[in-house]
Parts: structure tokens; sequence; C-alpha cells
């Protein structure tokens, strides 16, 4: 018998009268059963949430800082456990589950050390002016109310702890909701706030479905949303409520340039090392995994195949084994949408230089060179191992190529040349540029966020608190300055 996952409610353990069960998208194995928040369960997390927001708001940082501490060393002491759900659950391999953890593990250490510094309050003179005679105003931060956390499928313990580290930091109550086909790991940080002396209602996680969630979307008693997903649903969300302040992830197509001066040996066996590893690690599955290659035409002959001899590389397979390093997709489902988009290509005129091949969930570490601009897998985001390479002449022409993407999250330049780091950094319609390396590399504490249909906003610890928070002006007056 396998038994029933509990949800938190405010705080405590609770369980609904229908269940679902996650699978394996490896083998299809049972991995847990969870129980479904009811309707009215639903709405005693939200009364909670909303009728606590003034006393979390007013917690001191010492109790919050002390919670979020708890979290990151227990996540710490369940690492491996932890890291092998998420691999059950998600079919993630196994090494990077564990560095999933880890980052997690620093999502909540960074919050406990914002905490503790946060708010402390600016203080201005305002007699610079004759009006203003005898003035002080002093400035702080306080939380815009309970935050609703809507968090993916594919890092399915970090993007829920990016979602509630922060919340809890700056005092904002949470309700989480993780993805449907991931929740365990969601739960697994329940579990952890329940050791903790937080106050009771200022904290959910729901396994709701997502046919549920229009209804919370459009809550009042929920005036920050914070979302990751696909862009289709994160403006929907927008669409539905314009008057909230929405912080939204929304993904993108990653692209790594590689420029003239990249040239040596060693520089190009680099670049298709890491264009290799990181357009294929989570299955292709993170929204700066690096779908596209664009090269000068300089260095395109000689990176080209440096780039397929990597991919082929890539070790497929059980995502339990320390070996692998691509497993499947989260779905079968995503597994044949990735398939039609790479058929479509090829079909259209693409070459096919490796992959190429379903098998179940799993698909095969794929490099496709001469791409249509109009097919779809040029437009959109693929979100599985498939990447795409391109020639270019010239620096203008490959940060051109970079930004006629409707995406603009991240983007990486290889190059040696500082003063060409620069013009990336000005000319590239991104929310991060990396520099000597791919798209893919996110520090937790950075801000993280794109532009265009990237998404609105920033994550990264201190910078969502600025998101879940406002400034208030208190404005002293007769004093002697």
């Amino acid at each position: 018998m396998t038994s029933t996952h509990a949800f938190w409610l405010a705080g405590r353990q609770a369980t609904g009268e229908a269940t679902f069960d996650v699978t394996s998208p490896w083998d299809g194995r049972l991995v847990g059963r969870v129980g479904v928040p009811s309707d009215a369960q639903v709405e005693e997390a939200v009364a909670a949430a909303h009728a606590v927001r003034d006393e979390f708001a007013a917690t001191p940082a010492h109790v919050r800082a002390a919670a979020l501490d708890h979290v990151s060393k227990r996540l710490v002491e369940r690492t491996e456990e932890i890291a092998r759900l998420i691999s059950a659950e998600n079919g993630k391999p196994l090494k990077w589950a564990r560095g999933e953890v880890g980052r997690a593990v620093s999502v909540f250490r960074f919050a406990a050390e914002e905490a503790r510094r946060f708010n402390g309050g600016e203080a201005q003179r305002l007699d610079t002016d004759a009006g203003g005679q005898g003035r002080l105003a002093l400035t702080r931060r306080f939380p815009k109310g309970v935050v609703l956390g809507i968090a993916p499928f594919n890092f399915p313990l970090n993007l829920c702890a990016h979602k509630i580290a922060p919340a809890i930091a700056a005092g904002a109550p949470i309700i989480l909701k993780p993805a449907p086909a991931t929740p365990l790991s969601g739960l697994v940080i329940g579990e952890l706030l329940a050791e903790t002396d937080l106050p009771a209602g200022s904290w959910s996680v729901l396994p709701v479905a997502n046919d549920k969630m229009p209804a919370l979307v459009r809550d009042e008693r929920l005036p920050v949303i914070s979302f990751t997903g696909s862009d289709k649903v994160g403006y929907a969300i927008m669409d539905s409520v314009p008057r909230k302040h929405l912080t939204l992830e929304l993904g993108g197509n990653g692209a790594a340039v590689v420029l003239a001066d990249w040239a040596s040996d060693e520089d190009l066996d680099r670049a298709a090392t890491r264009i290799a590893t990181f357009s294929n690690y989570q299955g292709g599955q993170s929204c700066i995994s690096v779908q596209r290659v664009v090269a000068d035409a300089s260095v395109y002959d000689r990176l080209l195949p440096r780039i397929v001899a990597a991919v082929r590389a890539q070790v497929t397979g059980d995502p339990s084994d320390d070996a692998t390093d691509v497993g499947p997709l989260v779905s079968e489902d995503a597994a044949r949408r990735v398939e039609s988009w790479v058929d479509e290509a090829v079909a259209a005129g693409a070459e096919l230089l490796t992959g190429g091949k379903r098998d179940g969930a799993s698909y095969a570490p794929t490099v496709l060179a001469g791409v249509p601009a109009d097919v779809t897998i040029s437009c959109e985001e693929v979100f599985g191992p498939v990447l795409t390479v391109q020639k270019v002449d010239g620096e203008a022409a490959a940060f051109a190529a970079v930004n006629e993407s409707k995406y603009g999250l991240q983007a990486g330049v290889f190059t040696h040349d500082l003063q060409t780091a620069f013009r990336a950094h000005r000319a590239l319609e991104v929310g991060g540029v990396v520099i000597g390396d791919v798209p893919s590399y996110r520090a937790d504490q950075m801000p993280y966020g794109g532009v265009k249909q990237s998404g609105v906003g920033r994550e990264g610890v201190r910078f969502a608190m600025d998101d879940y928070t406002y400034e208030r002006v208190l404005v002293l007056t007769g004093l002697a300055l």
C-alpha cells in the first residue's frame, strides 16, 4: 500500500477527500500519492494567510531568519533523500538533482541573511528646500500582502524555494502551489517549515489542480502573484488581474554566441563542452538551457563538429544512475511535442546532425543546422534536449540574431575582449549576459528574469523581496537637524 502524502494548510498537515498519483517519467512507477485540498480547505488557507498578514509582517527578523536557517540546515541533512525524490518524480538525473538541493540550501541561507538586514531604513534630510526645514524622511519597506507562488515542474524544489524563502524573509504570508507533476519536493519544504516557530497561517503548500487556479489568481486577498512557467499561462494571468503585482518568469530560447576571438582549439573545445552539457542538462527543461548557438563564420566549421561530438558523448538513460547526464522529459507528451518540432524543422530543410529519436518520454540529444527561421523550433522555447546552430558574419550580425527572438531571458557570449563584453551588455535584449560561458549560469542571489516575452520582475532572494514589498515614507517634523 502507498501512503498518501499530506499537504500543508496554514502550517499544519491536512488531507483532502481526493488524491492523485505522482509517477516516474522514466519507468511509470508510482512515486507517491498526494492528497488534494478541497475548495473549503483552500478557502481556509487563504483566509488564514490574509488574517495573519499584519502579525507576520511585524514578526521579529530573528524569528524569520531562524526559521529560514533551520530549513537550510535540514535540507543539507536530507540531501540524498530529497535528491532521489526529485529524480523519481521529475526524471532529473541524480547528479543534477543533488545540485538542485544544494541550490535550495543556498536560497534559504541567503534569505535568512537578507531577513536580518532587510528594511533597515534610509534617512533623508528634507531641509534642502526652505519648506522642508526641520523635516526628516525615513523610508522603510512593508509587505504588499499575501503572495501566491506558482511553481513549475523543472526545478521542483529550488523554484519552490525561490517563492517561499523571499516571502518569509520579507514577512509576507505565502500560499505555494507546486506543479501537479512534481508536488512531492514542495511538500518536503512544508515538512521543514512545520518544524519552525513561524506563525500559523503564514504559509501553506497546496497541490491544487490547475483548473482551480483562476479563482485563486483572482482572489483579492492575494495581491501578489509570483509565477514561473509558460508565456501563454503567464500572460493569461496578467490579463486576468491587471491591477495585481506580478512577477512572471516565462522562459526563453537561450543563445550561446561564439565570436571570432574565441578561436583556439582550447577555446572551441571548452565552448563545445559547455554548450553540449547545458543544452541537455535537465533534459533541456531549463528556461536558460542552450537552445541556439550563434557562431561567427570564422570559427563555425571548427566548432560544429566539436559540438556534435560533445552532444553524442552525453550519457542517456536511467536518471537514478550516477553516470547519467540526460534523463527523460517530464512526460511522454512533452517528448512527443519535441519530436514533432524537430520533424517539422527537418521537413522544412534543416540538417539533422545527431539525435532526432524518441523512446517513450526520452528524446535523444539532438543537433540541427540550417534551421529555417520560420519553423516552430526557431521561434518558441523547445524545453527539450535540442540545439540549433547558426552561422553569422561578425559581432553585429550575431547580436542581431540573438535579438530576433521574442524572448529575452539570458544570453552567453564566448569572447575574451572586455570591450566586446560591454557592447554585448548594451546591445543584447535580455535580462542577463554571461561572458565566457553559456546562458545557463544562474547564481541564486543575483537578479534573475527577462524582458520581452520572458516576463516581468526579478527573482533572486533580495530582488524578490523588493517585488513582494513597497516603500513607505515616514516624515518627522520639527527636528533640530
